[in-house]
């Protein structure tokens, strides 16, 4: 159907531009494709290439041959292997809960007594630094000989700490690197979660009667679940890969192997004793932990879901 103008020039109606539309479906497809492309190129791929992988016998140097679930036996049957997922648990335990309750901390003050964007700046900083350059200053800072840290330290009465060099204290060392190079973009988003929650909720709960601590607990905390489940899976996932700062910082795995990590276990294995199956199942094992473990926390916290609906 046609319609005629003011000017005498024909012109369709809206319906006849709706009909040549593409389906939402399409548009929909179209807008994800180049993320869809990259997933599929740089983690489906070798993801699914891995799983082979991790059923040959291969050093890299002569042709895969196949061997099914043999490495999967030796690995569960390797100590080293539970003892790298072991201090990787308690890397995750001495990280997530500190991390996470000192950027919500930070976010809480940044929206009550500054909301300037350079407060945000300076709270953002440290994350700009990569792994390498964070773990680089603080192996300097900690040093037991020249580090300002132990310096510091003599000055309050404390006696010198061996922090990265000593076997008890490396591993919180490490997990305390990390903290510093992370905190400042949990904060960040929390406080992007903070600026969603209505206002009007606060004013209505201090009528009330509500205290601060009353108001955090039933209108702040619920309404940050989806962020929280958010930040709660993706530095778990990158807790159980870290890797960059233990190479530097502890020289790969040390003092004593009491910072070698899953991840570094892998390394080892693939590129050290040139196992590259053994170390592909190792891999394919992190990943169904990984994914076991993210699931879980979606049910717990409910992260597809907000009390804001």
């Amino acid at each position: 159907m046609v319609t005629v103008s003011e000017s005498g020039k024909p012109c369709r109606n809206r319906e006849g531009r709706r009909k040549r539309r593409l389906p939402e479906w399409v548009v929909g497809y179209l807008f994800i494709l180049p993320a869809l492309t990259g997933f599929v190129l740089f983690y489906l791929l070798p993801t699914v290439r891995a799983m082979e992988i991790s059923l040959t016998d291969w050093n890299m140097l002569r042709a895969p041959r196949f061997i099914g679930l043999d490495n999967y036996v030796r690995l569960f049957s390797d100590p080293k292997f539970w003892d790298s997922l072991r201090l990787t648990l308690l890397y995750v335990v001495y990280n997530i809960p500190v991390q996470t309750a000192l950027g919500l901390l930070i976010a809480v003050l940044a929206d009550r007594l500054a909301r300037g964007v350079t407060v945000r700046a300076i709270i953002i900083a440290p994350y700009l630094l990569s792994n390498v350059v964070a773990a680089l200053i603080w192996l300097m800072m900690l040093d037991p000989l020249l580090g300002l840290t132990n310096h510091w330290l003599e000055f309050i009465g404390v006696a010198r700490q061996g922090f990265l060099s000593s076997p008890d204290q490396a591993l919180i060392s490490v997990a305390g690197i990390s903290i510093w190079r992370h905190v400042g973009l949990t904060a960040l988003l929390f406080y992007a979660g903070l600026q969603a929650i209505p206002k009007d909720l606060y004013e209505a709960a201090r009528l009330e009667g509500a205290s601060e601590f009353t108001m955090f607990r039933h209108i702040t905390l619920p309404l940050l679940r989806p962020v929280l489940a958010f930040i709660l899976v993706t530095s778990v996932i990158g807790s159980f890969q870290i890797f960059d700062v233990v190479a530097v910082a502890t020289k790969g795995g040390g003092p004593a192997e009491s910072t070698r990590v899953v991840l570094w276990y892998i390394y080892e294995q693939a590129f050290r004793f040139n196992r590259m199956g053994f170390a592909s199942a190792a891999s394919m094992v992190l990943f169904t932990i990984l994914i076991l473990v993210t699931l879980l926390q979606m049910r717990v916290l409910r992260g597809g879901q907000s009390d804001l609906a």
